[in-house]
């Protein structure tokens, strides 16, 4: 039954302050009055599907802060979940799991939760098609709400979220040991006598308790932010405003193309009421606003459109690019999933790989060979791509085929690709033009490419094929008896402008002038091309495409550091995206500009075949481009828990700043720890870099919780291109180790840039 109450006395129930408080909140969304988020909030019973045999209904509730969502759950997992962690809300059988086990159900019922980062997706099926739609556009509505709240917003429900655990005993006060609590919950350890401080100045009642409104007062002292008070009152003087010459002054200082125009628009997107709107004055909690948004952010926001030239051969741009995209975890034993394209082609991912292989009944599979990862279905990876290709980038995608099937599966694979990808499918040159001019992102917008082996004449032999065939990209595989798979012309003429072809040398390639050929290289072999021959391999890389891979050796799925790679020119710079750490953060920070479009134009010095760029030894007019780089770190803001089990655990946090890009330019700076403070802690140090080719780097901002026995523990990161940074007063807004969002965690800096 819809909006049935069976499991109610499972959920807390009492009218306790943290309720209140999060109402109030959740007026602030402005969705409280919607007819679907009010269903939401009564809770319904769903069916939880895992596998054909796994389902089971699960009572879900959103809860009275209307950005968490209670999900009944049998394991340790977390019950509760954030709006926040959700990427996307797929309807009907779009998942996996849907398309294998929930066809007996209506499309209309079934709904799939899909979350930032590493997060396994959560599948369910409704009652009743009315209760489907009813929680689909319930959750969108909240999703797109998420998209537009302050950064204030996200800090009060977070606060309002340990509240809930804070007051024990439910009776609508919150004690002082249950203040002391939830300072620990937040991740903050002070002395008695400044929590007895803030205590007796809210406690206004003198009952030692705190009363709805002084818990509200309580926790808007817990926010303030004397930093950005500082800088309002050294702007605004003895006044409590900003006028617009003032404002000016400022977003001049912050290195912003401003006018007054701009300045008055600034103060009207944030001014908090009409009088300081029609006064045309920006008060300090306008100010707050401002710099918590995405103004003040360090990276450049404007960098969040595809800014740059997109008309540039092929070869002339980083493409984003994914190893062994179907596998989950590991190569040996782990699953393999549509799940996994999915994601990756939601990040911006431009380039994904399939293992095609002999399968039952007639149709290929794909999986790594010869190891024990799970089987899934060519013809539903292509099916997936044609529905996630294009969601989030506009720009071609390439399928880099790893082609072990015999003739008859070969001739399914070209006709699943030709049926499933229709008109996306590009199966001649773009208008006409010889393939050994590679087109431009622009020219291919929305089109497949197929990366595969491609006979070099209508007529030539199977040693021929042998010949111009590009060697498998796996240690596992590359003794396969290759002669029997004779290659098809069904898929061997769908292959257009990246085609696989072994290299020999530079030589060789220079005199066939072809563009469409691309070569794949393990990590080792592009190391030392780029060591030996720099220069040669970058303006090889002017020419045609070049793929670096993991060696098979790496067999946890861990990656290789992209960066020399790309300081060789190498575009196809191919990582295991399943695998969070150091590697996926710059792969993550250097294509998180130009609009998440997966293509990131190469420097200019590195297009130019008339320019000698060594990455090595950069010089004047190559490259070489010296800047300074400070930066102060002052504050961070809400900090995670490090180890979330153990309640009085608080983390001892410190920051470290790594350069990544030429040689030269690697290094890494870090502050002191502050001890026993998550939530506010301030270090106020400067941190200096000298960068020698500021095109090519990345800066990687590190939160960690120091240990003094151990390594530190990994709290946070967000990494960027120096040519995205933005100068002034900057707040960070940290990722986890997966890369989902940690808001409203941020780091607070002050950052300026000069020539050297």
């Amino acid at each position: 039954m819809i909006g049935s109450r069976s499991r109610a006395s499972e959920l807390p129930q009492s009218e306790s302050v943290h309720k209140k408080l999060a109402l109030k909140a959740f007026k602030k969304i402005g969705l409280h009055d919607d007819e679907d988020v009010k269903f939401m909030l009564k809770g319904s019973k769903l069916k939880k599907v895992k596998s054909g045999t796994w389902k089971k209904s699960r009572w879900m509730k959103l809860q009275e802060d209307g950005l968490s969502i209670w999900c009944e759950s049998r394991n340790k997992a977390p019950p509760t979940f954030s709006v926040m962690d959700i990427r996307a809300v797929q309807e009907g059988h779009q998942s996996e799991v849907m398309k294998k086990h929930c066809n007996s159900f209506s499309a209309k019922q079934c709904f799939t939760i899909v979350f930032m980062g590493s997060r396994t997706t959560l599948d369910l099926v409704a009652t009743s098609e009315e209760e489907g739609k009813r929680w689909v556009q319930g959750l969108k509505k909240l999703i797109q709400r998420v998209e537009t709240m302050s950064q204030r917003e996200k800090i009060e429900h977070l606060i309002h979220q340990h509240l809930e655990k804070a007051d024990k005993n439910n009776d609508s006060k919150i004690s002082f040991k249950e203040v002391k609590n939830l300072l620990k919950m937040i991740n903050l350890k002070v002395d008695d006598d400044y929590i007895i401080s803030l205590f007796q100045q809210c406690d206004k009642s003198k009952t030692n308790k705190l009363e709805e409104h002084e818990i509200e007062e309580f926790c808007n002292l817990l926010m303030q932010r004397p930093e950005l008070e500082e800088i309002f009152e050294c702007l605004s003087g003895k006044e409590h405003w900003l006028t617009v010459d003032e404002v000016e002054s400022f977003l001049q200082e912050q290195k912003e193309m401003v006018t007054k125009e701009t300045c008055l628009h600034v103060m009207q997107k944030y001014g908090l009421n009409d009088n300081a709107k029609h006064n045309q004055i920006l008060t300090q909690d306008g100010f707050m606003m401002y710099m918590l948004s995405p103004d003040g952010d360090v990276f450049n926001s404007d960098h969040d459109q595809a800014y740059q030239d997109m008309t540039q051969p092929l070869s002339h741009y980083f493409i984003s690019t994914s190893h062994n995209t179907y596998l989950m975890e590991d190569q040996l034993g782990g699953p393999s999933s549509t799940e996994a394209y999915i994601r990756a082609l939601l990040r911006g991912c431009r380039c994904v790989e399939l293992d095609c292989w002999e399968g039952p009944h007639g149709e290929p599979m794909i999986y790594h060979g010869y190891t024990f990862t799970s089987k899934i279905l060519f013809k539903d990876v292509i099916t997936t791509i044609r529905d996630y290709a294009f969601r989030v980038s506009p720009y071609p995608v390439i399928l880099s085929l790893e082609n072990h099937c015999g003739q008859e599966q070969q001739a399914v694979m070209a006709q699943h690709l030709k049926e499933i990808l229709g008109n996306m499918l590009l199966t001649a040159p773009i208008d006409g033009k010889p393939p050994n001019e590679l087109p431009s992102p622009e020219e291919l917008k929305r089109k497949i490419l197929i990366k595969g082996k491609r006979f070099q004449t209508s007529g030539s032999t199977p040693e021929q094929q042998e010949e111009t065939a590009d060697e498998y990209e796996e240690e596992n595989v590359k003794n396969e008896k290759k002669s029997k798979k004779t290659l098809m012309s069904e898929l061997s003429d769908m292959v257009i402008y990246c085609q696989s072809t072994h290299f020999h040398s530079f030589d060789q390639t220079w005199s066939r002038q072809a563009a469409h050929e691309t070569s794949s290289f393990a990590e080792t072999k592009a190391k030392k091309l780029i060591a030996e021959n720099g220069p040669t391999f970058i303006i090889h890389n002017t020419l045609q495409l070049s793929k670096v891979y993991p060696l098979g050796s790496r067999i946890d799925s861990s990656n290789f550091n992209p960066q020399e790679m790309w300081n060789g020119g190498c575009q196809l710079v191919a990582l295991n995206f399943q695998k969070p750490g150091m590697e996926m953060d710059l792969n993550k920070g250097k294509f998180r500009q130009n609009g998440y479009s997966g293509y990131i134009l190469k420097p200019d010095f590195m297009r130019d075949r008339s320019i000698q760029f060594d990455p090595s030894r950069p010089v004047p007019g190559s490259g070489l481009n010296r800047k300074q780089l400070t930066i102060k770190i002052i504050t961070a803001q809400q900090l995670p828990k490090v180890n979330k089990e153990k309640k009085n655990s608080i983390v001892d946090p410190l920051v470290r700043v790594e350069i990544h890009g030429v040689p030269d330019d690697n290094t890494t700076q870090k502050t002191r720890h502050v001890e026993n403070n998550g939530f506010n802690p301030v270090w106020n140090e400067v941190l200096r870099f000298t960068i020698s080719v500021p095109e090519l780097a990345l800066v990687r901002f590190v939160v960690e919780d120091y240990d003094s026995t151990t390594s530190n523990d990994f709290i946070g990161q967000f990494t960027l291109a120096f040519t995205s940074i933005k100068e002034g007063y900057r707040h960070v807004h940290l990722l986890s180790r997966d890369s989902a969002s940690l808001s409203p965690a941020t780091l607070f800096v002050w950052i300026k840039i000069k020539d050297v």
